[in-house]
């Protein structure tokens, strides 16, 4: 089974910004208030519920698990989050965790290969012939690179006739698995897929194997792979560029001003033993978190996964983020000239997940830019129509640390990007002088519930927020009592946010000009 590639939001950027910027929107469709209060009044029950089949339990050498008893139907949705990130990566070695990702579905010492020992030994060949060719490049010396490359195809082919492909992959599928995938972000990294509830144990022996000792072989073929990502996604991509550049001007000191997939130069230059070395100091039981959600036995879990996860060592607790954004002290700007249609980006910072106000954040961004019967939508593209789409984004590009909370718009035909700017800036300027509707305030209230429900409903969408909020807010609890969050946000409070945030020190603009207007 062919592995494919997520662009769950907030992940990979990238991905889910090209398109003509088509972000998935959190909150979807419209019910009415009076239904509003209604659904408000039967969600408690179904939480109550959720939370009595929940258990949790962690391992001697740190690694975490949460269990969710679902007995609807015989499967079971397997989520295991690594809280490591591209925020992780140190100084020149941009693309390492995404990198990573891809070489984690690759096998083993005993998956994916028909003779290990053999293999390694080639392997090692092929990292002293990719070192002694950069070297040879840089110096000049055409004949030797030549016969080193010669060389290192040669190798690359007995390597590859030794490896078996996919054999991960063919596994899971063979025995019912069903969703094998994986995403990266700037915060996490997360790897998943389903089985039927027989298979407890085979995911236990699979999952536990992959990460206890992995082997990153077809490094270079996944080298090419990413590069080719980063050239649709970023070189080639009008909106790429402008959404890599926005981040370099919004941030100055945190990493969210790098790409997930990282630059070119660090991706070309990434070696094995740097693959390795980020494994072993972030991919250690205290570091990684487990999410099991349906037809499962909470014992028999616990008893299967001291068996399987209990098997990895103790490790040091990994390094924490200690950069920190300094609060930024004027309007920042960027403007990119290419062929491209004209989009206008504005982008201010606010705090993590875990502030209070998250939820204000969340309501004053579906109010703004949440569908057609949002302000943006309605003013922007409606009324003043400068431009053919206007939404938002909030927690970009992620959320664990302080971050942005991001609007955009795609200029429409005889207007131009200061026409969009203007127009945004009269409906912000609205957002912090006068308090929103109640009407707005229930209709934002009542998607923000709908959406987080309709998330809960399926085993994968509930095992990936459990793990989600246990590692970044420190409890899955927390999960549930942001719907209590949610309901008590105020006019008042949205108008208090927006005139702390909406600031012309705290703003970043990103203009994307087209070549062709020139």
């Amino acid at each position: 089974m062919e592995r494919q590639q997520t662009a769950s939001r907030p992940v990979q950027w990238l991905k889910v910004l090209s398109g003509l910027f088509a972000l998935l929107i959190i909150w979807t469709g419209t019910i009415t208030p009076a239904l509003a209060q209604n659904q408000a009044q039967s969600i408690q029950p179904y939480l109550d519920r959720v939370l009595n089949q929940v258990t949790e339990f962690s391992l001697e050498n740190g690694m975490k698990f949460i269990v969710l008893e679902r007995h609807d139907a015989p499967v079971v949705s397997f989520v295991t989050y690594a809280d490591v990130g591209s925020t992780d990566e140190p100084e020149g070695k941009t693309g390492l965790a995404h990198y990573l990702e891809h070489l984690a579905f690759k096998g083993t010492k005993r998956i994916g290969t028909r003779d290990y020992e053999k293999e390694a030994v080639l392997l090692d060949q092929l990292d002293d012939l990719f070192e002694q060719l950069k070297t040879a490049k840089a110096a000049g010396e055409t004949e030797k690179v030549a016969q080193l490359q010669a060389d290192f195809d040669q190798i690359h082919a007995q390597a590859k006739d030794v490896a078996i492909q996919n054999q991960f992959g063919q596994i899971v599928e063979k025995e019912g698995g069903v969703g094998l995938n994986a995403a990266t972000s700037a915060d996490y990294t997360v790897y998943f897929y389903s089985f039927p509830s027989n298979k407890l144990e085979l995911w236990m022996s699979l999952e536990s194997e992959r990460f206890l000792e992995p082997v990153f072989r077809e490094f270079f073929e996944e080298k090419e792979v990413i590069l080719e990502e980063r050239r649709l996604g970023v070189d080639n991509s009008p909106i790429g560029q402008m959404v890599e550049a926005f981040l370099g001007e919004a941030f100055t000191t945190h990493p969210y001003q790098h790409p997930v997939i990282g630059y070119e130069d660090d991706l070309r230059d990434m070696r094995r033993d740097d693959i390795q070395a980020f494994f072993d100091l972030y991919y250690v039981p205290n570091n990684l978190t487990v999410a099991i959600v349906g037809d499962v036995n909470p014992n028999q879990v616990q008893q299967l996964a001291e068996v399987y996860f209990g098997r990895y060592p103790n490790q040091p607790q990994p390094p924490e983020m200690t950069l920190v954004e300094p609060p930024q002290q004027e309007t920042r700007e960027v403007t990119l000239t290419l062929e491209s249609q004209p989009w206008y980006l504005e982008g201010f910072h606010r705090p993590a997940i875990t502030d209070r106000d998250h939820a204000v954040y969340q309501i004053m961004t579906s109010i703004l830019s949440d569908g057609r019967t949002s302000r943006l939508y309605r003013s922007l593209v409606e009324e003043k129509q400068v431009a053919l789409n206007a939404q938002g984004f909030n927690g970009f590009p992620g959320d664990k640390y302080p971050n942005l909370l991001l609007f955009y718009a795609l200029t429409a035909p005889d207007h131009t990007v200061e026409d969009v700017a203007t127009a945004l800036e009269v409906e912000i300027e609205r957002m912090k002088r006068e308090p929103v509707t109640q009407q707005e305030l229930d209709r934002a209230k009542t998607q923000a519930r709908a959406g987080l429900l309709r998330s809960l409903d399926s085993n994968m969408g509930m095992a990936q927020l459990l793990v989600s909020y246990q590692v970044k807010t420190g409890n899955w609890r927390n999960l549930f009592q942001q719907i209590e969050r949610i309901s008590a946000v105020t006019a008042a409070d949205v108008q208090r946010v927006a005139r702390k945030t909406f600031t012309a020190n705290n703003k970043t603009i990103g203009r994307l000009l087209s070549a062709n207007n020139n």
